[in-house]
């Protein structure tokens, strides 16, 4: 494997996928972040040392779409691209006009407390957002509290209430990694009840 680069990565390739690192900032604190013991994937390093104005990323991204056909442009890094709504909205909508590319986000979920009295789920869907993968990773408030350690308070209902809505304008999942205070039966009954799609994805001990 390749030493991860020195210098900081906007943008970063995974397979077939484009991958957008927009910020470091996040509104929780989970026990199992890939981000607390490593600092990177790949080759890449993903440790901003500053943000990305929007035309960073855009030349970046775009500069990446010419070279190749990908399956999808993707923003997900070490951060909540939530966090900077409207950068997301300005790279989306400009990435849009330049091909037809499908653009997911990964989030957490708490779109809804981080911008506030913003109608985030029709901004997005404006924006041409084509799908959104949730990082859920409880089946209930207490598990939620416990290891996804939120920074801000009645995360899980507000996350709950961003995939319901969400559910109604995007093609939307939630995702949950295997670790052990997570009730998998339980997780696959509140996917079912939301009436979206469960991924899950093997939980990686870095620390071990």
């Amino acid at each position: 494997m390749s030493p991860i680069r020195n210098a900081p990565s906007i943008v970063y390739w995974l397979g077939e996928n484009l991958y957008l690192n927009i910020t470091n900032r996040c509104s929780n604190n989970c026990y199992f972040c890939f981000r607390k013991y490593k600092t990177g994937i790949g080759k890449f390093n993903l440790k901003l040392e500053t943000e990305p104005s929007a035309a960073d990323i855009i030349e970046q991204a775009t500069s990446m779409l010419a070279k190749k056909q990908w399956k999808e442009v993707v923003f997900c890094g070490f951060g909540e691209p939530l966090t900077r709504l409207d950068t997301v909205l300005d790279v989306a909508e400009q990435l849009k006009t330049t091909g037809t590319v499908p653009i997911r986000i990964n989030t957490n979920g708490q779109a809804y407390l981080i911008n506030k009295d913003r109608n985030v789920i029709d901004e997005l869907k404006e924006a041409g957002i084509d799908k959104l993968s949730v990082s859920l990773n409880a089946h209930n408030k207490e598990t939620y509290d416990s290891v996804c350690k939120p920074k801000l308070e009645n995360a899980f209902d507000s996350v709950l209430e961003f995939i319901s809505k969400a559910s109604a304008l995007i093609n939307i999942e939630i995702t949950t990694v295997t670790i052990p205070e997570v009730n998998i039966s339980e997780m696959e009954a509140l996917a079912k009840k939301l009436r979206v799609k469960l991924r899950i994805r093997q939980y990686e001990q870095f620390f071990w």
